[in-house]
């Protein structure tokens, strides 16, 4: 005689309790430990951020749901920033090479974690980022003193911008008119017409400008001066400085490094390598809200798509910390990014059932 399949669950459970749970088919009795295993399976990854690591010549691939390194891609060599298109599908990552000359920018398939194709551009290229209808690449070349414009379709170098000496970072308004590139060595930002890849301004800040962010609005671009312990704000609208905010940690040096802008544009975090700690801007009164000490030389920092978290590189910590935007206090710090993380970009992952990140 066939074992009873009710009676195996009243043994377990207690007939009563079968009886509420499963006055219905047999098929639904079984369904129930069956929705109990789906719900024991781990969540799948809502965001996932991809880092370069400079001396490892790879991409280090972190899932936001775990806070760990789930993957590692191999590039070329050294690489130092990274941005993804705004639809997900792809990583690009500036490889520079140093004395080695890679000299190129590494294309991601993000669905498979793989290089998918290589693109040669200037002479030691560092900042990338795209235009919000995801056509087209911007590559600061930093030994070159030009910007190369990469068409995402054909992955080939379209146009090539010279700007001011030393570019290192850029970022591209969200209407997507204009690039803001960085210019280390002459102090000074290069602003490039989108529609005619030419320089229409050049707009004078303070020392060894580093990196750019722009706000939500495209109103305001968001400087960091390296050498001058302060970062610039300047007025779209003009192209002329409206605000310099000191990020100075007491009597030492800050070295403001990299930055980025919340999601609804109310805070700038900024990541000072000298002092290992995050300067948090209030973009509304441009001043410093908090200061909060991360690993060891920081360079790079993204925000989460929800808002919700930053996540900061450390250079010679090989870590990253992970900061709750809120409370703006430490929540995290992921271990084993090595060596020498730099940049990172955060994206949405394609099977995301939340629009949080955890």
């Amino acid at each position: 005689m066939r074992d009873n399949p009710v009676r195996f669950w009243e043994s377990r459970v207690g007939g009563s309790q079968v009886k509420r749970l499963c006055p219905w088919s047999l098929i639904r009795c079984l369904a129930l430990p069956l929705l109990a295993a789906v719900a024991s399976v781990p969540a799948a990854a809502q965001c996932t951020a991809y880092v370069p690591t400079h001396k490892s010549n790879s991409v280090a691939v972190i899932d936001t749901l775990l806070d760990r390194v789930v993957a590692i891609v191999p590039v070329q060599i050294q690489p130092l920033a990274v941005a993804i298109t705004p639809n997900g599908a792809f990583a690009y990552v500036t490889n520079s090479g140093w004395i080695f000359g890679s000299n190129s920018v590494s294309v991601i398939d993000t669905a498979s974690d793989t290089v998918v194709a290589t693109i040669p551009v200037g002479s030691f290229p560092v900042g990338v980022a795209f235009t919000p209808n995801g056509a087209f690449a911007y590559v600061a070349n930093f030994n070159s003193n030009s910007v190369s414009v990469i068409s995402t379709v054909t992955n080939t170098v379209t146009a090539t911008v010279a700007v001011g000496t030393g570019p290192w970072g850029l970022a591209i308004t969200p209407d997507g008119t204009a690039v803001y590139v960085t210019n280390v060595n002459s102090n000074n930002l290069s602003v490039i017409s989108t529609a005619t890849n030419s320089v229409v301004a050049t707009v004078a800040v303070g020392s060894g400008p580093v990196a750019v962010g722009i706000t939500p609005n495209s109103a305001y671009a968001y400087v960091t001066n390296n050498s001058s312990d302060n970062v610039s704000v300047i007025g779209t609208a003009t192209n002329t400085v409206v605000a310099t905010v000191p990020v100075v940690s007491g009597s030492y040096n800050s070295g403001p490094y990299a930055v980025a802008i919340t999601p609804n544009g109310a805070f700038a975090y900024v990541a000072n390598s000298a002092s290992s700690t995050v300067s948090v801007i209030s973009t509304a009164t441009n001043t410093v809200m908090a200061t909060v000490p991360v690993g060891s030389t920081p360079h790079g920092v993204a925000i989460t798509p929800d808002g919700a978290l930053a996540y900061v590189t450390n250079q010679v910590s090989n870590t990253v910390s992970v900061i709750d935007t809120t409370t703006n206090a430490i929540v995290d710090t992921i271990q084993g990014v090595a060596m020498l993380p730099e940049g990172i970009a955060i994206m949405r992952s394609r099977n995301a059932l939340t629009s949080r990140c955890r």
